[in-house]
C-alpha cells in the first residue's frame, strides 16, 4: 500500500472538502469541517490551496491537512482509516520532516481528533500535549427556541453591516465587505449563511456564519461574534441560538462549536445557548 502526500491546488480543493463533508459524524465533536476551508477561502483560493495538504491511497483522500497559520495543522482522516497504523506512520514521517513541506522546522501544533492512532504515534516519538480545547455540541433533533434577535441572512447589499460586527468583536480591521464577497463566492459558502443579529432599538449588535456538511451531517459556527459596544446583554448566547436555528433548517444532525478551554466567557456563552460540553481535546505540540 503506498500513501501519497499531495499539494492539491486550487483544483483539487473541492475533493479536499467533499472527503471532509463525508467524514463529519456526530460520533467526533472536533475535527476539521468543510466550514474551516469555507471561511479561509476568503483569503483567497490561491492562497487556500497552498495551505492544504492531502494523503490518498490508490487516488482516494484519506487524510487533509489545513494549515492554520506557518505553526499549526489541523487535520483529520476518514474515520476507518483513523487507527490505521500505516497511515500514522507516514503522517509521522511527514510531519518531522520540514522538506516534505507539511511543517516547517521549529515549535509546530497539530490539531487531531480525539482516537486517532496519530496522537499516540506522536507523543510516542517525543511530541508532548498542548493547548487544551472544549469542542461544545447542540443536538438538533428538536425544534429550537426563538433567539430574541431579529435575525437577517447576509447578503450584498448588508455585507458591510456583517463585517462591521465582526471587525467590532474581534478588533481586526481584515474582514472588510470585499473579502466577504470573495468568501461568498466560494464554492462551500452555497452550504453556509452569515446571520446579523439586531437588538430591539435596530442595532446590528451579534453576527455568525455557520456552514452545513450536508443533511444529516454536524454543522459549525464559524466564527461568532458581538459587536464591542453591546457586550454583556446576553447577545452572543441569541446568536448561537439562531445559529442551530439555521443549521438545523438546512437539515443538520447538530450544531458544532470549539473554544480555547481557557476562554470561559466563550464556553459559558455557548452552554447559555443550550451547547453541551464534549470531553475536552489537546493539541499535539512539537517544541523543536
Amino acid at each position: 500500500m503506498t500513501i501519497v502526500l499531495n499539494e492539491p491546488g486550487v483544483d483539487g480543493l473541492t475533493g479536499a472538502v467533499d472527503a471532509l463533508r463525508a467524514w463529519q459524524d456526530d460520533r467526533t465533536p472536533l475535527q476539521l469541517h468543510p466550514g474551516d476551508l469555507g471561511w479561509a477561502w476568503a483569503l483567497g483560493k490561491e492562497r487556500l490551496a497552498r495551505a492544504v495538504r492531502t494523503w490518498s491511497v490508490d487516488g482516494r483522500i484519506v487524510a487533509v491537512g489545513y494549515l492554520d497559520g506557518p505553526d499549526l495543522l489541523r487535520l483529520t482522516t476518514a474515520p476507518e482509516w483513523r487507527r490505521d497504523e500505516a497511515l500514522a506512520r507516514q503522517l509521522l514521517s511527514d510531519l518531522n520532516d520540514p522538506e516534505r513541506a507539511v511543517l516547517p522546522f521549529g515549535q509546530v501544533s497539530l490539531e487531531i481528533p480525539s482516537g486517532a492512532l496519530l496522537r499516540e504515534t506522536l507523543v510516542g516519538a517525543g511530541w508532548h500535549l498542548g493547548e487544551p480545547w472544549t469542542p461544545l455540541r447542540r443536538d438538533l433533533r428538536e425544534p429550537v427556541k426563538d433567539s430574541s434577535l431579529r435575525i437577517e441572512v447576509a447578503g450584498p447589499q448588508t455585507a458591510g453591516t456583517r463585517t462591521a460586527v465582526h471587525r467590532s468583536a474581534f478588533d481586526s480591521p481584515k474582514f472588510t465587505e470585499e473579502i466577504w464577497h470573495v468568501l461568498a463566492a466560494g464554492p462551500v459558502y452555497a452550504d453556509a449563511r452569515c446571520l446579523i443579529g439586531y437588538d430591539d432599538r435596530d442595532n446590528a449588535v451579534a453576527a455568525v456564519t455557520v456552514w452545513s456538511a450536508g443533511p444529516g451531517r454536524p454543522g459549525l459556527l464559524e466564527p461568532m461574534g458581538v459587536h464591542a459596544e453591546h457586550r454583556g446583554r446576553g447577545h452572543g448566547a441569541a446568536i448561537c441560538i439562531a445559529a442551530a436555528a439555521a443549521l438545523r433548517e438546512m437539515g443538520a444532525s447538530s450544531a458544532l462549536v470549539a473554544a480555547e478551554s481557557s476562554n470561559a466567557a466563550a464556553v459559558a456563552t455557548y452552554e447559555a445557548a443550550g451547547y453541551e460540553r464534549s470531553p475536552e481535546r489537546l493539541d499535539v505540540v512539537r517544541a523543536s
